[in-house]
């Protein structure tokens, strides 16, 4: 259920949005409904600060450029707003993590799309941020799996030693810490997501090792199956080690690279051709 203060604020909102100027007191209470992300929530609208405004400087860089004209190129000219999700990532990891108005902005007018378009993409998927976020981006798996196995001990240990609440971001912009919903790596739970990368099997003594390691600029290196068990074990094996899938080499099955060159397919040849 919403707080009071939420439900009192979201009457407002409508006035506030047809208004020209908010008053500051609306201002204020948006702002403050807009820092409050509970579980992975942004909300839905957006509140000019002196980062985030309509003359914030963003465009793509010459290299970038690139990239964008190289998404764009995997659609029809008709349908360049397929191009919106994949361009809002690479703006927001040129722009530090996050998203400021300017930048959806520019994705609009790329894709040929109206900016609420935009907006509706970036404050409905979590992927995207639309405030300031710190270096390292610590969301917090918080659900069952996780919780059951001491996330919140996590949590904790990270506010301590750090000095922050959820949902804040430290003084020298290193750090953001955010609880969110399941991050799908349940079986090596609790487990946390920095940036791009996953580290899992996490105790308060390894958090606290983690933090120190990226607050020196050397956060650990991912294992070889693309995450980083903090206990020593190799992606999901338990204590046991490996009790499956023994064999010492992996052996690639043979795909005729030609088997599409009719570009026709029958059905019923799908999984040969795909050597299942």
């Amino acid at each position: 259920m919403l707080s009071q203060f939420a439900l009192r604020t979201s009457k407002r909102v409508f006035a506030a949005t047809a208004a020209a100027s908010p008053s500051p007191a609306i201002t204020s209470e948006l702002f403050q409904l807009q820092q409050t992300r509970s579980m992975a929530g942004q909300k839905p609208f957006h509140i000019d600060t002196p980062e985030n405004n309509d003359s914030t400087p963003f465009d793509f860089t010459e290299e970038n450029y690139e990239r964008v004209a190289h998404i764009l190129a995997k659609y029809p000219d008709n349908y360049k707003r397929a191009g919106i999700i994949p361009l809002l990532d690479l703006a927001q990891r040129q722009h530090g993590g996050w998203l400021p108005l300017t930048a959806m902005q520019k994705v609009a007018q790329i894709c040929d799309a109206p900016a609420v378009r935009v907006y509706e993409v970036a404050s409905f998927y979590t992927m995207f941020n639309r405030t300031p976020v710190g270096k390292y981006f610590i969301q917090l798996c918080g659900t069952t799996p996780c919780m059951i196995n001491g996330a919140q001990h996590i949590k904790q240990t990270m506010m301590d030693h750090l000095g922050i609440k959820d949902g804040e971001t430290t003084k020298d912009g290193l750090f953001t810490l955010l609880e969110v919903e399941c991050l799908g790596s349940c079986a090596n739970a609790p487990m946390i997501q920095l940036n791009d990368d996953y580290y899992e099997c996490l105790t308060p003594e390894t958090t606290i090792q983690l933090l120190e390691a990226c607050k020196a600029g050397n956060p650990p290196p991912m294992g070889k199956w693309g995450s980083l068990p903090m206990n020593g074990q190799v992606s999901c094996e338990g204590p046991k080690g490996k009790t499956s899938l023994k064999w010492k080499e992996v052996k690639v099955p043979e795909i005729d690279s030609k088997r599409f060159a009719s570009g026709e397919v029958d059905p019923a040849t799908v999984k040969e051709h795909m050597a299942y």
